[in-house]
């Protein structure tokens, strides 16, 4: 589930990534992680999450036992095909405002979840609920009201509930128990607000003592309930550390170590766009995820432990409408990251059997070489808009997924002495996004714009784990960048001289602006969230005009986004421009505080 701008974060800041170029020839060098607890899932674990298949807090998309029974059927359609998953995780709401997490809501599940349990047992899927640790409203008002074992746990801030006094914490507990005796095997914790202190203790305890003894008596519980029962899995979302609103701001280390000795995995960010400007917005959505999963490995978690929570289709705002497209590079990336938890979001109804298949492969491919545990980080920090990737060794082989985020082509080389002496037996391009061909040479592979490519040495260099092209992403053959000019136009206003574009027929011209500032960081806009919120290409605006005449662009960023866009991106295509006559561009933002706005173009084929 979203933490929205009404569910308060950590304040972010410090130095932006520009609008810079690549460097070609980048090498992708490697990135250490040091383990610190050796405990979490004991294998690769597959979980479908019924979140973005409902929304009840942007579109009010609702959860009800239909739409939760219609999902469970589509993983057994999906499973004949090859599909793998284990758990089936109800996400928020299911429960009844006053019931106290014991009982489900009377109006959508009106018999509560029996039958649902029943089914999962039948099928061998393991069921899995989702918790609130402690914040029990959002702005639209209390999702639970205390029963009276809460009362005494009621915080001066009336929405959160304290952990260390009062009668909720046990009362969660003995909840927690009675579900893991029904069946339940995952629990989902969510929403952890440390600051919460009842009005006895205000006054004798500090700000720090109060967190502290929230979350030591809050790890005490779940160690006594883990030991209580080893087989469940336990998961940490939002309030156990991370920064997760933007990709700009430095690593620091914000995740206390001692998560880990009570939660299997912790989450690394719902999936939303960075701040690396992209015509194809999905892509900026991976390098978000792909940009968290470095920070949480930055600070020190094992990579099987961070869940990257990346893959959500579905058909309501919290994923931004996005249905299934760009859908392989997600799945992809998500395996890639080598995480034990590979979580699916969503309308699984979306994926239909050809679709299925093609899932079922990807996953085989990467589950054997997550089960062996050898995956690491590779190149420069996604944020950076710089190439990267990630690497997954086998025994006689890797296989590598890469990015390269940028707006030129870029040459990405290998670490090819870990493939031992002289370098790997064999190298094949397994996958790329569709339009340019990348082509591998000596020791590195050329990708060419925001594209995504897998390639497997040694063993997996075979013919039977090729995963084709996606020919719904349209690379550029070519890309230059075109020397123009903004001048500022007026307050959060930039005009770029007239631009000559006789040369760029038969070509389109791709235009970026982003805003910033005064401490030089990007600034994201908000419009709100479906279905009353305003798209953001109303919000940051790119025009381009010939002749008097405004043009038509394409965007792909004409959307309302929950979490905020700090840039925009269009595309002047081929064919809907005189060539003789020159273009004007003009962009702008319509937030109040006064921006800098910067833009670049470039010219594609």
């Amino acid at each position: 589930m979203q933490r929205r701008k009404f569910i308060q974060a950590a304040g972010l800041g410090l130095v932006a990534p520009r609008l810079g170029l690549v460097s070609p020839g980048l090498s992708l060098g490697p990135a250490a992680s040091e383990e610190r607890v050796v405990s979490g899932p004991r294998k690769p674990v597959f979980v479908y999450n019924n979140w973005s298949a409902y929304d009840e807090l942007s579109d009010k998309v609702v959860q009800t036992e239909e739409l939760a029974m219609r999902e469970l059927n589509e993983i057994l359609r999906l499973r004949k095909s090859g599909v793998q998953i284990d758990y089936y995780v109800m996400d928020a709401f299911w429960f009844d405002k006053m019931g106290g997490y014991r009982t489900w809501s009377k109006e959508h599940w009106p018999n509560g979840p029996g039958r649902w349990l029943d089914a999962c047992r039948a099928n061998g899927i393991r069921p899995g609920m989702w918790f609130s640790t402690n914040l029990i409203a959002t702005h639209d008002g209390r999702f639970l009201e205390p029963v009276p074992e809460w009362q005494d746990s009621v915080g001066t801030d009336p929405n959160i509930l304290c952990l260390f006094e009062g009668g909720y914490l046990a009362h969660l507990a003995a909840t927690l128990q009675g579900w893991c005796d029904k069946g339940v095997l995952l629990f989902k914790f969510d929403f952890a607000y440390f600051e919460a202190v009842t009005p006895a203790s205000k006054d004798k305890l500090s700000p720090e003592e109060v967190k502290d003894k929230n979350k030591a008596a809050f790890r005490d519980m779940l160690a006594r309930f883990r030991s209580r029962n080893p087989d469940v899995i336990i998961t940490g979302y939002n309030g156990f550390g991370g920064e997760m609103e933007n990709t700009f701001t430095p690593f620091r280390q914000t995740v206390d170590p001692r998560w880990l000795g009570v939660f299997d995995t912790l989450y690394s960010g719902d999936p939303r766009f960075s701040d690396v400007p992209m015509m194809n917005i999905w892509r900026s959505q991976d390098n978000y995820s792909d940009h968290m999963n470095r920070q949480f490995e930055s600070n020190g978690l094992p990579i099987r432990r961070i869940d990257n929570c990346a893959f959500m289709i579905g058909t309501t705002g919290t994923c931004y409408h996005r249905a299934m497209q760009a859908w392989k590079g997600m799945l992809l990336l998500e395996l890639g990251r080598g995480g034990w938890m590979n979580v699916y979001h969503g309308n699984l109804e979306l994926v239909k059997e050809a679709d299925a298949r093609w899932f079922a492969r990807v996953q085989a491919l990467y589950h054997g070489l997550q089960r062996l545990d050898r995956f690491r980080s590779l190149g420069p920090i996604p944020g950076s808009g710089l190439p990267y990737g990630f690497k997954g060794t086998g025994p006689t082989g890797s296989v590598y997924t890469m990015v390269n985020p940028s707006q030129e082509h870029a040459v990405m080389e290998f670490p090819w002495t870990e493939e031992g002496a002289g370098g790997p037996t064999a190298v094949r391009l397994l996958y790329a996004d569709g339009g340019y061909t990348p082509v591998i040479a000596d020791k590195g592979i050329r990708v060419g714009p925001e594209q995504l490519v897998v390639v497997g040495t040694g063993a997996y260099a075979d013919v039977r784990y090729e995963l084709g092209r996606d020919e719904t992403i349209r690379i550029p053959e070519t890309s230059e960048r075109v020397p123009i000019v903004f001048s500022v136009a007026g307050k959060n206003k930039i005009h770029s001289a007239p631009l000559p574009v006789g040369g760029y027929a038969g070509r389109d011209l791709r235009i970026f602006v982003q805003q910033f500032g005064t401490d030089g960081n990007p600034v994201r806009s908000w419009g709100g969230s479906p279905p009353d919120g305003k798209k953001m290409n109303e919000l940051i605006q790119i025009r381009v005009v010939q002749g008097g005449k405004e043009l038509p662009l394409q965007v792909n960023y004409d959307k309302m986004i929950w979490s905020g866009l700090s840039w925009g991106a269009a595309e002047l295509r081929r064919g809907s421009f005189d060539p003789a006559v020159p273009v004007e561009i003009w962009c702008s933002t319509v937030e109040k505080e006064e921006l800098k706005l910067e833009g670049r173009a470039y010219v594609v084929g």
